[in-house]
């Protein structure tokens, strides 16, 4: 009995008209085509919303700029006599996605500063003498909803604290500041804080790099700071300044990279979704212009044959 009706269906399948099959191929290929430019539509719109963010950003990144140099210039004159061998990581990403990978990159990078490979972003710290020891066991911080879910399955037992909804729009000091304050008042202890972030090149380029900030312990160890005579607690606000002004400039610039790498990866998605409009259409054409030499054939022999 079932056999028979499967051979019944096999052969109604087999005398269904060709030009049937044809059309609905091309119905197929029809909404296909029209679910691709409705994407193209998304990608083109997304390109021009990050074209606009990308200008704003890059402004807010050179004022954030200011504050990184400001603390470059008191860490260059107030070296550290001994390392600092408890290191807090912290990472600088976003809670949003569809910007290539930039999020991936400072993943990848506090996982090889971790891991104490030649390539680590703390090297380029340690130009001219030889790299320290990172502990693998070191404490890590997140900033953004998407790092931490990369993070959480390499380094789930070093995460100690994250951060969400910061820098939803342009980051400002007071995101920084609110952050630097968390962190103080976490309890995690450590002797410098290295901040691993996105570092702006172009308007289409960008690399993970490192940052590191001096805790209050590594600026009264320094002799070269102990000669300002400052007090204690005005070392301790110092300290805790000094890391709101470098979180502030690293989330500027990473904000900018970020609208960067959107900006770009929509322009690509964008032009990937015009190639296969092109080769859809042609696909669309062909068959469309198939079905209609079959119609003409079909009509052609049926006049000879009256």
């Amino acid at each position: 009995m079932l056999a028979r009706h499967t051979l019944a269906r096999a052969s109604q399948a087999a005398a269904a008209p060709s030009g049937a099959r044809n059309m609905a191929t091309l119905r197929e290929i029809e909404l296909r085509l029209k679910s691709v430019r409705n994407i193209q539509k998304i990608t083109q719109s997304m390109k021009v919303v990050a074209s606009t963010k990308l200008a704003k950003a890059q402004r807010a990144m050179q004022a954030g700029k200011q504050y990184g140099i400001a603390n470059a210039e008191v860490f260059a004159h107030s070296p550290s006599d001994a390392p600092a061998s408890n290191k807090l990581f912290i990472v600088i990403s976003s809670d949003k996605g569809l910007c290539g990978g930039i999020h991936s990159a400072v993943s990848k990078a506090t996982r090889r500063a971790l891991a104490n490979t030649e390539d680590s972003p703390l090297a380029a710290l340690n130009s001219g003498s030889a790299p320290e020891t990172v502990d693998p066991e070191s404490p890590v911080m997140v900033i953004g909803d998407k790092s931490k879910a990369q993070l959480q399955r390499s380094l789930g037992g070093n995460l100690r604290l994250t951060f969400n909804q910061i820098g939803r729009d342009i980051p400002t000091f007071a995101d920084a500041a609110g952050v630097a304050d968390l962190i103080v008042k976490s309890g995690v202890k450590y002797d410098s804080v290295v901040l691993i972030y996105n570092r702006f090149v172009s308007a289409i380029s960008y690399e993970a790099a490192a940052m590191e900030i001096k805790a209050e312990q590594g600026l009264k160890e320094s002799n070269a700071f102990k000669a300002y005579e400052n007090e204690d607690d005005a070392t301790k606000d110092l300290a805790e300044f000094s890391l709101a002004n470098a979180i502030f400039a690293a989330l500027t610039e990473s904000h900018a990279c970020e609208q960067s790498s959107r900006r770009n990866a929509m322009d690509n998605a964008a032009k990937n979704a015009g190639d296969m409009i092109g080769t859809l259409q042609m696909q669309y054409n062909r068959g469309r212009q198939a079905a209609i030499t079959n119609e003409l054939v079909d009509i052609i022999t049926g006049a000879s044959a009256l």
